[in-house]
């Protein structure tokens, strides 16, 4: 078995026996996109390093609000959804809706919207930034939610250096 594929199982979290359900949102698509090891690798780093890009360029634009916002979402969007190109659509969508992250899942999909309608529909440079700034703080948290005990970590930190107790 090669190494690719290995990693794919691994991060899919599925085995050889394990079938997709029918019913699911997605779990017919497999099938369609059946992309080699090698070329979903490919496609994750295409996204990802496009994703980069885009929020390191979005810096350049930083004085204009609403073109950051955009640059820096679509940048966003693209780096967290290249993750789906080496599990697939379908287990990145189950690992985003699983109990333990759907809040962070939503909130930071929340954000995104908000962003994104604030600096093209509203024009509000403030509420763009107030936005694109709750999207980073929502961001993090959802990753914390892939690290074993990362959140209860970072929340008894924020306790103890923003406790007024002596």
């Amino acid at each position: 078995m090669d190494a690719l594929t290995r990693l794919h199982r691994a991060l899919a979290g599925g085995d050889d026996d394990e079938e997709q359900p029918e019913d699911s949102i997605l779990g017919d698509t497999e099938g369609i996109c059946s992309l080699s090891p090698v070329q979903r690798v490919y496609g994750f780093a295409a996204c990802l390093v496009a994703g980069l890009a885009l929020m390191i360029l979005s810096l350049v634009v930083f004085v204009r609000p609403i073109k950051f916002a955009v640059m820096f979402t679509f940048g966003n969007i693209l780096a967290v959804g290249s993750t789906a190109f080496l599990i697939g659509p379908s287990q990145q969508l189950r690992m985003m809706l699983d109990p333990v992250r759907v809040y962070a899942t939503a909130i930071y999909g929340g954000f995104v919207f908000l962003a994104l309608i604030f600096a093209l529909w509203i024009h509000s440079k403030v509420l763009t930034l107030i936005a694109i700034i709750c999207e980073i703080c929502a961001l993090f948290w959802y990753s914390l939610s892939y690290i074993p005990f990362a959140r209860r970590m970072v929340s008894d930190l924020m306790v103890k250096l923003c406790d007024t107790e002596l």
